[in-house]
């Protein structure tokens, strides 16, 4: 009696293998311990009190940043509704974007995340403060792109220090643009493709 592979292997006829979603989580090394941010903050920074102030204007310079690109480049700027799921709006977008490659749409998305909080130490005749990463509740931009090679693509990137980015691939994206070059047909599935005989 034939196993599963013997049977399908007289109807596949064409088989690709890839990774489904492929996941690539950035950070900056030396931002993530509170002596590290001091010190970022005192030599990089130029500031000899490493005050909070100094994070919450480090956000306000790269939203404004955010902004200002959405604006010169004419991309849409969307704020995602609770309980709204996030593929359905892009899909919505993507319908409509007519570029080969190029951010279709920013979403912003109030999520949690770890960031450095400050608290004034009274123990010391001069500012100084203590940092710890605390869980809060922040402003994330969501970068969705359409590439060439790769297809949808999303960045998302959190506003606060330490500014932790992430990376979001369908792998099953990559075959699909490549098959769409050479002009050959098929049929998307959810999880993998279907060609289309002649």
């Amino acid at each position: 009696m034939p196993n599963i592979n013997e049977l399908l292997s007289r109807h596949v006829t064409l088989e690709i293998e890839c990774l489904d979603r492929i996941y690539l989580n950035g950070y900056v090394p030396h931002l993530q311990t509170p002596r590290q941010l001091v010190d970022f903050l005192r030599h990089h920074g130029g500031n000899k009190v490493p005050s909070p102030a100094l994070l919450g204007r480090m956000t306000q310079a790269f939203v404004r940043a955010v902004e200002s690109f959405a604006t010169e480049n004419s991309i849409p700027v969307v704020h995602f509704e609770p309980r709204l799921r996030k593929d359905d709006v892009a899909a919505q977008y993507r319908k409509q974007f007519d570029k080969s490659e190029g951010v279709v749409f920013i979403g912003v998305a109030q999520e949690k995340a770890y960031a450095f909080k400050g608290q004034k130490r009274t123990d010391s005749g001069f500012p100084n403060f203590d940092y710890s990463r605390q869980r809060v509740f922040v402003k994330h931009y969501y970068f969705y792109l359409q590439d060439e090679d790769f297809g949808p693509a999303f960045i998302k990137i959190c506003t606060y220090v330490p500014f932790p980015i992430k990376v979001c691939l369908n792998g099953h994206e990559w075959p699909k643009r490549q098959l769409h070059r050479e002009g050959i047909s098929f049929q998307s599935l959810d999880n993998g493709i279907r060609p289309e005989l002649a």
